[in-house]
């Protein structure tokens, strides 16, 4: 399993339109071929900071989700506003539910 979790740090004032622009993007993620999860994360304790869960069944199938039109409007979509770029950390799989 191909998993990335990517942080994402987002200015106060455009808070609502990135969770908009997000549940279009997750809704679009979740029906890929090859995708296992697809989860959007918002931080209890700052509001203003996600983490997106990315698991694909292969490393194809997560670069296949960066040519997909869904990810490409997000990303320029939501690109000014975040405090700074996302970050996306590259996990190993071991296990989880549907294995």
């Amino acid at each position: 399993m191909y998993v990335t979790l990517v942080h994402v740090n987002v200015t106060p004032e455009r808070l609502a339109e990135f969770i908009e622009a997000s549940r279009l993007n997750h809704e679009g993620s979740i029906t890929e071929p090859g995708n296992i999860r697809f989860d959007f994360l918002q931080s209890a304790d700052d509001p203003a900071r996600f983490v997106i869960f990315e698991a694909f069944v292969d490393e194809a199938s997560a670069k296949a989700h960066k040519d997909t039109p869904h990810y490409a409007v997000w990303r320029d979509t939501v690109a000014d506003w975040m405090v700074e770029p996302r970050r996306g950390v590259r996990y190993a799989g071991l296990f989880s539910e549907s294995e």
